[in-house]
């Protein structure tokens, strides 16, 4: 018999995944820099975080500990003694016997010494350790030794079947409070605006979103995740009996001193609950619009087109990129006594002095066409509606813009133009958009090159290998230091376009022109895209140039 302590490594595990072309390099470098984060090894890592299946993982540890892998024969017979099953879940194990006098000793983890130690007290033959996947082996659990996972469940395993009251209590226990209390202070610390916590078929998946980026946290235990999403619902005051729905709700949090709001969303997936946590830091909204980066030509416009008395006023762009802080700026720099202001939103991120908000509640008929029809019959000035989504609200919005208000809005396109298109895609005529639009602000966010390790990496001519336009300028990139979690980036800046409704673009918006001829129209006007607006600030060293390519890939066909 062998314990892991005499096997007899050749290679290290991640070099014999790479060598077999299971992983990539860098691959190997996301999970060893995960690792030193999480109490788990590099294999449990590796198959958490996708990149290879248990039955990979099985055969890279057979080499490099010099293991056979289990194949099973006719004549093999499982032994089965006096073990308890909490023990065999949290340390799952078989033992065959194969002929006369051959054993095996199988399990998918040969470093859990634990297992040696039961099965050394347990008989006194000699036996072979041989490896097999953490599939198969929960298979023959289930098959030979009458451990099916619904026994599991109902002593506390992560399953689907859990009982609540149960479920409720693990959610109240220590660990998990403290496991989440955790998740959540690590995030509002490392500035995420988003946690994800994503179920699969191997386990929970837990990720931050920094700067628009998903990383990897901290992989929970296996039996404590259905706890950890019961212990976010609770906290939500979302039914954690009901999984089979989407579910809303809200935390509010002080950490550190700092006032937060969690908005908490739950998906049913195939593989359990899936739950996102919007994290909305009172402290961290700035409402100036000097903060949001946009060049002097480009605030001038968006500033004269807001100031008007009446029309439509969009911003553009996809999820998550700044659409409603742009219209917090706006809102508050046309803010003040001689203006009503009402908006109605989905939800309501962020509370404004002296603007009335209104949150919408469909589940009680307060959609926001309903809602835009009570908001005109109280007399504003200013009317901001967080997303046109319908013919209805469209509508509502265009008469009321008629009517001599001034509305706000957004909408999800590419970029400015599209809006137009977009506006007639959903029913609203032409000539009620070229009588009502004002202008549209299409925004992307790119991520700041983080002050504290800006350098210098060459010019834009040594990375393309020619001049864009003919200029050549300095690139500059972020060494990655503590201040940036060594990632380079600090923080995101916006990239803008705007489109004044001009009268040649109103004028081609009547005659029905289609996106590329009104493209053209806006392009003779001036317009500069996102991708012009993203250039200079690589000029200025703001952002890099690789970021402006990742962000406005599929924008600017043939702009390099």
């Amino acid at each position: 018999m062998s314990h892991p302590s005499f096997f007899r490594k050749t290679k290290k595990l991640g070099e014999l995944l790479v060598d077999s072309g299971k992983i990539q390099q860098n691959h190997l470098e996301r999970a060893l820099s995960h690792k030193s984060n999480v109490p788990h090894n590099l294999g449990y890592i590796l198959v958490s975080l996708g990149f290879i299946n248990d039955m990979d993982l099985t055969q890279a540890l057979s080499e490099q500990l010099s293991l056979s892998v289990y194949e099973p024969a006719p004549e093999d017979e499982f032994q089965v003694f006096e073990v308890s099953k909490m023990f065999h879940r949290e340390h799952p194990f078989a033992f065959v016997k194969r002929g006369e006098d051959n054993y095996l000793l199988l399990l998918d983890n040969p470093f859990d010494e634990d297992i040696l130690a039961a099965v050394d007290v347990i008989v006194d033959i000699p036996y072979e350790v041989q490896m097999t996947s953490e599939s198969r082996i929960r298979k023959i659990l289930d098959e030979h030794y009458g451990l099916s996972f619904d026994e599991l469940a109902e002593e506390g395993f992560a399953g689907e079947n859990s009982d609540i009251d149960k479920l409720k209590d693990m959610a109240s226990e220590a660990p998990v409070i403290k496991y989440v209390n955790n998740l959540i202070d690590t995030a509002v610390n490392q500035r995420a605006s988003d946690i994800h916590m994503e179920p699969f078929e191997d386990g929970l998946r837990i990720r931050f979103r920094i700067d628009g980026i998903l990383y990897d946290y901290e992989i929970p235990p296996l039996s404590m995740q259905a706890a950890i999403i019961s212990r976010t619902k609770l906290l939500a005051a979302l039914d954690i009996a009901e999984r089979r729905l989407p579910q809303d709700g809200k935390i509010s949090v002080r950490i550190s001193g700092k006032e937060v709001d969690l908005r908490v969303s739950t998906l049913p997936t195939v593989y359990g609950e899936g739950v996102v946590i919007r994290i909305l830091e009172q402290a961290s909204i700035i409402i100036d619009m000097s903060h949001l980066g946009m060049q002097a030509d480009i605030e001038k416009q968006f500033k004269k087109i807001i100031s008007l008395s009446d029309g439509i006023m969009l911003v553009t762009g996809p999820t998550g990129s700044g659409k409603t802080t742009t219209l917090y700026c706006a809102l508050n720099f046309i803010n003040s006594e001689s203006n009503k202001i009402i908006t109605i939103e989905d939800p309501v991120e962020y509370q404004l002095r002296g603007i009335n908000q209104i949150q919408v509640k469909a589940e009680i008929g307060l959609t926001f066409a309903a809602g835009l029809r009570s908001i005109v019959r109280q007399d504003p000035d200013v009317i901001m509606i967080g997303e046109i989504r319908d013919l209805e609200t469209a509508e509502i919005a265009v008469q009321s813009s008629l009517t001599g208000h001034l509305v706000f809005s957004t909408l999800h396109t590419n970029d400015a133009v599209s809006a137009v298109i977009r506006l007639i895609d959903i029913g609203v005529e032409s000539f009620l958009i070229s009588s009502s639009l004002r202008g549209v602000l299409a925004q992307r966010l790119v991520r700041r090159i983080c002050p504290a390790c800006r350098e210098a990496r060459g010019n834009v001519s040594e990375f393309l290998g020619h001049k864009p336009d003919g200029e050549d300028f300095q690139l500059f990139e972020g060494k990655g230091c503590q201040q940036c979690s060594k990632t380079g980036y600090s923080g995101r800046i916006g990239i803008y376009e705007i489109l004044t409704v001009s009268e040649a673009v109103s004028r081609g918006i009547s005659q029905g022109l289609d996106l590329i001829g009104l493209k053209r129209i806006a392009e003779q006007e001036g317009l500069k895209t996102m991708f012009m607006d993203g250039l200079e600030k690589v000029k200025e060293g703001g952002t890099t140039f690789s970021e402006l390519i990742r962000v406005t890939r599929g924008l600017e066909d043939g702009a390099l």
